[in-house]
């Protein structure tokens, strides 16, 4: 008998194919309460469950005690119990491999936009703004031969420092909880306490996954530090940004820009002043949404889950310590 698997969201057919050579696939639409109720024993039997999106908390969890493979379509993972899974035996795995390259194109993409008002300029042409008044062109900031601070130098982080430093000449500084060989062999990259970043950079890029010890790590405090002519890039976790602290920033000009893809809660709120401000750009936590990229997320999400299942998964496993007997 194969065994039971939960499936919360939509996969290619080949994917779900593959999934069903191994396994006795449920599908549902989310994880919440009124769904267990209509598969309880679905959710009981189920040894392991992929997707992206759904709360795995306790209450979840203990509603599935066969559980032993929570495979998530992404890269993060904060709507997950990561200590509940752990004290149930059951591993966490992600999808990170895949949306290095994409996400990193997305940062590159924000640091161009917000420094060359890009979202500004186009509608400025679409609604007749260049006819009417072209000497107020306002007038943007370079790019190349800028220094970037990077603050999470791990995949992401290096692919965006190897898009800055080679193709537009820029000095990469960066900030991690270790010196990074690679950044420093392949890009020239120069470690730097955030202090000494956030005073030197003029690109401030964001790549940090949310903890508490990373939690409203750029504040006010760090916003002061900051040039007047720097740019703040976050496509990491919305809430490592104090969200009203850069706000306050942005409209008392202690720094040029913005460029954003992710926010301390979201959708954004149509009220937020992020909305309004003219020298923010925003994305809809777009960063891996590309149909290669996603394709590969839930290629890697299937596998991951095949390989856990059979007790062959060498990485991407977020507590291995949930494997100790």
């Amino acid at each position: 008998m194969k065994p039971t698997i939960i499936q919360f969201m939509p996969l290619p057919n080949d994917l779900v194919s593959k999934l069903t050579d191994h396994f006795e696939v449920v599908e549902v639409d989310n994880l919440d309460q009124e769904t267990v109720n209509q598969h309880p024993e679905a959710f009981k039997n189920a040894q392991g469950l992929i997707g992206s999106g759904g709360k795995v908390n306790e209450a979840l969890l203990a509603q599935m005690p066969a559980l032993k493979v929570c495979s998530t379509v992404s890269a993060g993972y904060d709507s997950y119990d990561v200590g509940a899974l752990t004290q149930h035996n059951a591993i966490l795995t992600n999808t990170p491999g895949a949306l290095t390259e994409t996400v990193a194109d997305a940062m590159m993409a924000l640091v161009l936009c917000a420094a060359r008002n890009i979202p500004a300029m186009d509608q400025w042409v679409k609604t007749g703004g260049w006819d009417a008044a072209p000497e107020k062109l306002p007038l943007a900031i370079d790019v190349h031969h800028k220094k970037m601070g990077i603050i999470g130098m791990g995949r992401i982080g290096l692919a965006l420092a190897k898009r800055a430093h080679h193709g537009f000449g820029m000095d990469i500084i960066y900030n991690a909880r270790k010196p990074h060989k690679n950044a420093e062999q392949e890009v020239n990259a120069q470690y730097a306490s955030v202090d000494e970043l956030l005073a030197n950079a003029d690109f401030v890029c964001v790549v940090l996954p949310l903890t508490d010890e990373t939690h409203h790590l750029i504040s006010h405090a760090q916003f002061d530090q900051m040039k007047e002519s720097a740019i703040l890039i976050n496509a990491g976790r919305g809430p490592v940004v104090d969200e009203a602290a850069l706000i306050a920033a942005l409209k008392a000009k202690k720094i040029y820009g913005a460029g954003l893809d992710v926010f301390e809660k979201e959708p954004l709120v149509a009220s937020s002043e992020l909305t309004s401000l003219p020298n923010v750009v925003t994305l809809p936590h777009i960063g891996s949404a590309t149909h290669e990229t996603r394709y590969a997320m839930k290629r890697d999400g299937v596998e991951n889950l095949i390989l856990g299942l059979q007790g062959k998964l060498a990485e991407n496993i977020i507590n291995p310590e949930a494997l100790k007997p």
